[in-house]
């Protein structure tokens, strides 16, 4: 049985010919599964080259325009088997409307491509991808650059230094959705844990300290350990397993950029205040890894 029943894609009009709208569909497919895209155009009142005329007429037009062509892709979708629908409409509030279709739709997995937001825009303004991340009670699967149309090679990077329940049950969670992607398309799977002893030890004692000398090594040693039971109860193959030494967001970027990976599977922490503030590792890797990401 195919671990997707329904795919959500969310789409600006203007990249219907992108990668995401190929891997959306490719996923779809190969999971027998429908696929909804929808295609969310910004106010009307943001774009001023439509502000002349009859505005009410001239948003009816390119609502319309912008529906005949994203319709078109979906009839060439349906002649290769794919069962899709699609909509074009406006919108005030991405985030809302995104989540309201979401709530409504229930699919297995939304999918969207990431918006590379400038580092001092997201200074001032909270991108749409890390409120998608933040809120979205689905498992959130943002496709960066261009891809394979099926992933090749997954990685589910879990973290093994949360040992309280929620901690626990993401790193389910995370080996979970990562091994149903794998099966859905033929993927290598790959787990991966990026050791930060400073982090770790922080969390254990309370206040700020670095992990060094033998209290670091005995600390390494049990997250180790901590990780090869975490394998061995998903039967992952030795090969297949990687401890690194290191900041999770570094780990991450330089094990992208040394293995042909297609996409890492990471978990959406609860929201704390400085996630809120700073973002999570998992909204920071959006803007350092060329690879899709499924957050759960």
């Amino acid at each position: 049985m195919s671990h997707y029943q329904r795919l959500l894609l969310i789409l600006h009009p203007a990249l219907r010919q992108s990668s995401a709208l190929e891997q959306a569909a490719a996923l779809a497919r190969s999971s027998s599964a429908s696929l909804h895209i929808v295609g969310l155009l910004e106010s009307l009142d943001k774009l001023r080259f439509l502000e002349t005329g009859d505005r009410l007429a001239e948003r009816q037009a390119y609502l319309q325009s912008q529906q005949q062509q994203l319709e078109s892709q979906a009839q060439a979708l349906r002649a290769s088997g794919v069962q899709v629908t699609s909509e074009v409409a406006w919108s005030s509030d991405l985030q809302a409307d995104i989540l309201e279709r979401a709530l409504e739709i229930q699919p297995d997995l939304l999918l969207k491509q990431v918006d590379h937001e400038p580092v001092l825009k997201r200074a001032f303004f909270t991108p749409l991808d890390w409120k998608l991340l933040r809120h979205c009670p689905i498992p959130v699967y943002l496709l960066g650059a261009a891809r394979p149309a099926l992933p090749r090679q997954i990685v589910a990077a879990v973290d093994v230094a949360d040992s309280s329940p929620e901690g626990e049950a993401r790193n389910e969670s995370i080996v979970q959705q990562a091994n149903a992607l794998a099966l859905q398309t033929g993927a290598q799977l790959d787990l991966l844990h990026a050791c930060d002893l400073t982090m770790a030890y922080m969390g254990d004692m309370g206040y700020s300290t670095w992990a060094v000398g033998d209290v670091g090594e005995q600390l390494r040693q049990t997250l180790e350990a901590d990780f090869r039971a975490l394998a061995d109860r998903y039967g992952a193959p030795a090969e297949r397993c990687h401890f690194v030494l290191g900041r999770p967001v570094t780990v991450l970027s330089e094990y992208v950029e040394t293995h042909p990976v297609d996409v890492i599977v990471m978990g959406r922490p609860f929201a704390k205040v400085l996630d809120r503030l700073f973002g999570s590792t998992t909204e920071h890797v959006l803007y350092q890894l060329s690879c899709n990401i499924l957050a759960v």
